[in-house]
């Protein structure tokens, strides 16, 4: 049930540097730490649920590692050290912030668009996407989750509702394929009590992550016909074409839209926003696809007269059931568009 990770270097240049990090060569630290950094910061984003929030706990976990790099006495592979020190950074933060969220957590659906008092909630911690960081490798036949399914939306927004104990255990052992001593010793308890936490996490990830995986779907669809509905997708909202969205739509779709609280789900009340806001109130929209979370998504651009272009306004990320879109999640934010490496702006 692990992770697939490259070797981080050869055993003797790991050792060379270790022994030269150990006495204050901070180049040599960051040889060591350079080929599980991407790995390190997806755990910190499913612990914490916020690719800015991962990035500070990373930042924060390898500044403790390093002032700490002499009391690693080699008992384990630097990796599962560093993973230690990340695991326990990303817990006091849980400790200290809670849980981030979704709409759909806040509150039920409205069965009409809401055209006014739709303020972006600033006193809510918001779930965040993440970037998708191109080809995996495949998991190796154990697995429990593949990479990409351990940041589908479904699966991030589950892990959220789970204490930190829980979290980190099921992400650890599922996900990274570290034994329950191994956790154990990590968290500071009892294998028992790692397998307590453990059988409670499954449980309630049962209970809100949906089967097939997005990658079970995605695989399924082909490459060809994903990029299909993301076009399509994007084309509709271009030519307020209320029927060619509709068409692309479950029965029971989901729309919403962090960091505004408002939520809608069924064609009925989804068609009922669309045609209200985003197809007929808005103005014009330019769009790109993009990819988020090892999901499909499409980066919308809304135009701005003063700025005389299309400015970045949300991260659309599509959960698809069969050829069909059955979740919409719209990021709200520009600040969303650096991390998946997108234009600010289009013409």
């Amino acid at each position: 049930m692990s992770e697939i990770s490259q070797p981080t270097s050869e055993p003797a240049t790991e050792d060379r540097d270790l022994g030269r990090a150990r006495d204050g060569d901070d180049d040599a630290f960051a040889r060591l730490i350079a080929p599980l950094r991407s790995e390190l910061h997806a755990h910190c984003y499913r612990m914490l649920g916020s690719a800015h929030d991962a990035e500070d706990a990373l930042q924060d976990a390898l500044v403790r590692a390093w002032r700490g790099l002499a009391r690693f006495e080699g008992r384990s592979s630097l990796r599962s050290w560093l993973y230690t020190v990340a695991t326990r950074t990303c817990l006091d933060v849980v400790e200290a912030r809670g849980r981030r969220a979704l709409p759909v957590d806040l509150g039920p659906a409205s069965e009409r668009a809401v055209v006014e008092g739709t303020v972006p909630r600033t006193d809510v911690a918001w779930l965040g996407p993440y970037p998708d960081n191109g080809p995996c490798p495949e998991a190796g036949p154990d697995a429990r989750y593949e990479r990409r399914e351990a940041v589908e939306l479904a699966f991030v927004a589950a892990l959220q509702h789970l204490p930190g104990n829980q979290r980190a255990a099921l992400l650890l052992f599922e996900v990274l394929g570290f034994s329950a001593a191994e956790i154990a010793a990590m968290m500071r308890t009892t294998t028992t009590s790692v397998n307590s936490a453990l059988a409670r996490a499954r449980r309630l990830v049962a209970e809100r992550v949906p089967a097939p995986s997005q990658q079970q779907t995605l695989r399924a669809l082909g490459d060809a016909r994903v990029r299909d509905i993301v076009s399509g997708y994007a084309a509709a909202l271009e030519r307020g074409d209320a029927d060619a969205l509709v068409a692309l739509l479950t029965e029971d779709v989901t729309w919403s839209m962090p960091p505004i609280p408002h939520w809608y789900r069924g064609l009925e009340a989804v068609t009922d926003f669309a045609v209200r806001v985003p197809l007929t109130s808005c103005g014009s929209w330019r769009h790109l696809p993009a990819h988020a979370n090892g999901q499909p998504a499409a980066a919308s651009y809304l135009w701005d007269e003063a700025a005389g272009a299309h400015l970045a306004w949300s991260i659309n990320v599509l959960t698809l059931r069969g050829e069909r879109v059955s979740e919409i999640t719209s990021f709200i934010g520009r600040e969303h568009f650096p991390l998946l490496g997108l234009p600010s702006s289009l013409p």
